[in-house]
């Protein structure tokens, strides 16, 4: 009897986590094809012999203004050379980041049929963190050489909230990310609601598309941040009500509330405490909270004005 008993909690538990996430489908009849390429490996092992297949085989990487002095140049650079080399010691074997590729591209495939799984180039861009990954439709750009882990002495004067994303887990949220701005429709609303449940509309493309990534990962947040978000999201939420800044379109908002910060800022004792982008982390809730209240399509939702969506939301910050 008890065994039977112990069967029935796990399946209870099973049923509960899927109904609660409707990012877990079956995808394994889903086919998806695409090309890795290691520009860094072919570049930094290259020679001037051999510079015109380099620049054949990657043309997108060489426009006019990149001469071949410069191509020389940069191989023998040491600096380059020593950053190639760090990235390697830990980026030298992608297959794993190929299995999540192959997952991502098939969930996304899922919900957008005509989607075309674009090939992916590994590079390095001398820690151009703002760059991290650029999608082009047919070409993904990954630059590893950001995601060498948090504590790397390169990264040594960069701000924490900065450094706590450059990790390996974190590639391919941000090829999520990337991808996942190239789908939704332009915004419509001019107001910081509106600007809210956009940025949520993309955080909620990573929940269907990255069914098994935590959400501090998604979000970006430090452990102990998100942890403030969560407990502190009803004192957030009237905060916003009691300024009346939901349908504000004062654009300073975005700087205090929206961009990539170390915190954000309410302009109280405790703004550290609070991670940047609060407002895209309560979009995100807004519109979790809408999907749950309203039988939709993903297609549908991001269609959606964004204040509609707000409206019909249901939304009631947790306590």
């Amino acid at each position: 009897m008890r065994f039977f008993i112990i069967v029935f909690l796990i399946l209870l538990t099973i049923t509960s986590c899927s109904s609660d996430n409707k990012g877990f489908v079956d995808v394994s009849g889903i086919d998806v094809e695409f090309l890795v390429n290691r520009y860094e490996i072919d570049f930094y092992k290259s020679n001037k012999e051999n510079l015109p297949l380099l620049k054949n085989k990657y043309p997108y990487l060489f426009p006019r203004s990149f001469s071949d002095s410069l191509a020389m140049s940069k191989m023998s650079n040491k600096e380059e050379i020593d950053l190639f080399n760090e990235t390697q010691k830990i980026y030298s074997d992608i297959s794993g980041l190929e299995l999540q590729l192959t997952s991502l591209f098939k969930h996304i495939k899922y919900y957008n049929p005509k989607f075309k799984s674009p090939n992916i180039t590994t590079m390095i861009s001398n820690i151009d963190y703002d760059s991290r990954v650029i999608y082009a439709d047919s070409i993904l750009l990954i630059s590893l050489d950001v995601y060498l882990g948090k504590e790397h002495e390169f990264y040594s004067d960069y701000p924490k909230y900065i450094k706590e994303n450059n990790t390996k887990e974190n590639i391919i949220v941000d090829i999520a990310n990337s991808i996942s701005v190239n789908l939704i429709p332009s915004l419509s609303s001019r107001s910081f609601i509106g600007k809210m449940i956009h940025q949520g509309k993309k955080m909620y493309l990573l929940d269907l598309y990255l069914p098994t990534i935590s959400d501090k990962l998604k979000i970006g947040f430090l452990e102990k941040k998100l942890d403030w978000a969560v407990a502190n999201e009803e004192d957030i939420w009237k905060y916003f009500i009691e300024r009346k800044l939901l349908f504000s379109t004062d654009t300073k908002l975005n700087k205090r509330f929206l961009d990539n910060a170390p915190f954000s800022k309410f302009y109280l004792e405790n703004d550290n405490q609070s991670p940047g982008r609060i407002g895209a982390w309560l979009g995100w809730q807004i519109v979790r909270s809408f999907m749950r209240n309203n039988d939709v399509s993903l297609q549908q939702l991001l269609k959606i004005n964004e204040l509609d969506l707000y409206k019909k939301s249901r939304y009631k910050p947790r306590k």
